[in-house]
């Protein structure tokens, strides 16, 4: 047994080196480490051109089409006021107003009828004699035969008369009739100055009327959105909706139906005049969009055609960064047409194939290489 006291430890030793021996060999057979990809990241996707319709946007404040200081056209007393012409009061188009005491008219349309008979009767009988006078001018020599022996001068007093009367007929009954003051348009009273009893001469204000059939706001329009007009303003369909207001949005349709012709000349900005039939929804029905009311104007001007829509975010310096087929940005200059919420309209020189970076390096240069981890779908379809 005193062999095994030298092969064990020689045995220990020899297994030793040759572990050693192993790990060294592995040591030297791992391979390098691979080199670092320190490109920046971006996402690409490619463009589709569209058509576009431009919405343009104008605010202003709804006023009426027109306002009326009603006056008594005659004299007299108040006998009667309707109950709904007080201030906020709407009355429809030929509605009573108030009445004047129609007595005196009444019978000063009596005497001109009394007058226009008159009138006829004398003109009757002139023509019965120079009937006559035209017979006894047949037995007659010619030379005493003269206009005033046919009666005609009496003939043309006695028509001038008729006529006359005829005038004073149609007066008095218009006097007559301007006794009864009535709406002469579907109407929002903004005050009344009168009551009963009291006395009212000729051309005395008795009430302010505006009118409810029409409203128009009138609207600034900036130079930036003048060149996107329709070619033909008038008559442009738009949208009036109501601002500021607490519960629904509320939307009402109008028309544009006319430019002021006018720059502002501080601003250089044009006026453009929008109508709404019926704001106060009278005959429709609809909810009431009150005089004075701070309003939004929306139509649609011109179409653009062959423009992109892209987010504002990826335009620097008017240039949008493509990837060329080495996957290295190239700089490429656009148009910015208009810009619309957080997206520009722009115009480039771009095919449907090129790849159009959607997540830009912190310093972006021309030629710098980047590794492409995402491929998105076209950009309009995106939206």
């Amino acid at each position: 047994m005193k062999w095994m006291k030298f092969i064990l430890p020689l045995a220990i030793l020899i297994i030793g080196f040759a572990a050693m021996k192993s790990v060294i060999a592995l040591d030297k057979g791992e391979s390098e480490p691979d080199e670092i990809d320190t490109r920046p990241s971006v996402k690409v996707t490619s463009m589709t051109p569209e058509s576009y319709a431009i919405q343009i946007e104008g605010f202003g404040e709804l006023t009426p089409l027109e306002t009326t200081n009603l006056a008594a056209q005659i004299s007299g007393e108040v006998v009667e006021w309707n109950p709904k012409l007080v201030a906020g009061g709407i009355i429809k188009r030929g509605e009573l107003l108030f009445s004047i005491e129609s007595d005196t008219y009444e019978a000063a349309l009596l005497q001109a009828e009394s007058s226009l008979a008159a009138a006829e009767a004398t003109l009757i009988e002139e023509k019965a004699l120079a009937e006559v006078a035209k017979r006894e001018a047949a037995t007659l020599p010619e030379a005493r035969v003269t206009d005033l022996y046919l009666r005609k001068p009496q003939i043309l007093s006695a028509q001038a008369a008729l006529k006359a009367a005829q005038a004073q007929i149609k007066i008095a009954q218009r006097d007559l009739a301007n006794c009864q003051v009535v709406a002469p348009y579907d109407a929002l009273i903004v005050d009344r100055n009168i009551g009963k009893g009291d006395f009212l001469s000729a051309g005395t204000v008795a009430a302010t009327l505006y009118n409810i059939e029409v409203g128009e706001v009138v609207f600034p329009l900036a130079r930036f959105d003048q060149a996107f007009l329709p070619d033909t303003v008038a008559g442009t369909v738009a949208e009036v909706s109501l601002l500021n207001r607490s519960n629904d949005n509320l939307v009402r349709a109008a028309t544009i139906v006319r430019d002021t012709g006018i720059y502002d000349n501080a601003t250089r900005m044009t006026h453009l005049v929008a109508q709404i039939v019926d704001p106060y929804g009278l005959s429709s029905g609809e909810t009431a969009i009150k005089y004075g009311a701070y309003t939004k104007v929306t139509f649609t001007g011109k179409t653009i055609d062959n423009i992109y829509r892209i987010p504002q975010e990826l335009i620097n310096k008017r240039q949008l960064w493509l990837l060329d087929d080495e996957d290295r940005l190239v700089a490429k200059n656009v148009e910015v047409i208009r810009e619309v919420g957080s997206e520009f309209l722009i115009r480039a020189d771009i095919d449907n194939d090129d790849r159009v970076v959607m997540t830009l390096p912190e310093y972006p240069q021309n030629g710098m290489a980047v590794k492409v981890i995402e491929q998105s779908g076209d950009l309009v379809a995106r939206q």
